[in-house]
């Protein structure tokens, strides 16, 4: 049976019970010690994983069209940025100094893979070239996303060093993601035959580290900070980043004279943000203190891109 379009996918209520889980039993003392470390070993596997399910043959297949993942990357890690930042004034006298340190992190995340590609395909867009840019999105957000939190996050005092930040990201992300490359063309196979269970474990990190995250947050007070009212006004700042971005990367693609399943493409992988990638990342480039308010805007987001994207496609699909 087909899950209508506005209800949350299982991965966010999933999100959300952890979530709920976290602020009535969170993990305290040796526990919570116990429970990081856990969280730690978890990331490392998550991005060795990412590294072996990554296809450098679709990457390759697609990096001729230069000016479509040009521009995707411009709106991904410039554009995106600079509308958080343009919005400062009027988003602090909303949210607390926390959140829009979420914000601005939420802003220099890469795309998303599975759901972008996904999209663009119910919308008969060019597929092999969102493949291409979500990929090279997520590879280079490696890279790019540390230094643009060091860059947009630093001045806010809640990110660690960026020495400190760098080793983190080199030993705990990029160095599992390597080997996972290099050692695809032995687990490809592997691999495929198992990937609903991997998905599985893909999963579970996240939501450790949620959990973990939450956990906390709600031993420092996290729900005595944050007033029902203050999370309505993150959902409207959510929606309302998104329809900028979705608006832009449609108004440039025409500008540029793009073809409607190049649009298609720009608008899906131009306006997403990953949840897979900005979970674990926080974890690495955030104090543990300050990762469950980092955390919350992306939760949102997440669920609100899936939810206009899914309207956006069934549309794209019927012209």
């Amino acid at each position: 049976m087909k899950r209508p379009r506005f209800l949350p996918d299982n991965m966010t209520l999933l999100l959300f019970c952890v979530v709920a889980l976290a602020s009535l039993f969170p993990a305290k003392g040796v526990v919570a010690t116990g429970f990081d470390h856990l969280a730690t070993g978890m990331i490392a596997l998550l991005f060795f994983m990412h590294g072996a399910k990554l296809s450098r043959e679709a990457v390759l297949a697609g990096i001729t069209h230069w000016r479509l993942h040009l521009l995707v990357m411009v709106f991904t890690f410039a554009v995106f940025p600079l509308v958080g930042l343009s919005l400062k004034p009027l988003l602090l006298l909303l949210l607390t100094p926390e959140l829009y340190v979420g914000i601005l992190f939420l802003c220099v995340l890469p795309s998303t893979v599975q759901s972008s590609i996904a999209f663009t395909s119910v919308a008969r867009g060019n597929v092999p070239a969102a493949v291409c840019s979500a990929s090279a999105s997520n590879m280079l957000g490696i890279f790019i996303t540390p230094m643009l939190v060091s860059l947009v996050v630093v001045a806010h005092g809640e990110s660690h060093s960026s020495i400190d930040a760098m080793l983190k990201i080199v030993y705990q992300l990029l160095l599992p993601f390597v080997a996972g490359q290099l050692v695809r063309p032995l687990l490809q196979a592997w691999m495929e035959k198992y990937a609903g269970v991997l998905k599985m474990v893909d999963q579970s990190s996240i939501l450790l580290v949620v959990y973990v995250a939450f956990s906390e947050a709600v031993v420092q007070g996290l729900w005595q900070q944050l007033p029902p009212l203050m999370l309505l006004s993150l959902l409207a700042i959510s929606g309302v980043i998104l329809a900028i971005i979705m608006g832009l990367t449609m108004f440039v693609s025409r500008r540029f004279g793009f073809s409607k399943e190049d649009e298609i493409t720009i608008v899906f992988c131009g306006s997403k943000k990953s949840l897979a990638s900005g979970v674990p990342m926080a974890k690495v480039l955030f104090a543990s203190h300050a990762v469950g308010m980092v955390l919350l805007p992306l939760m949102l987001f997440h669920q609100l891109q899936l939810m206009v994207c899914a309207v956006m496609a069934q549309r794209y699909a019927k012209r």
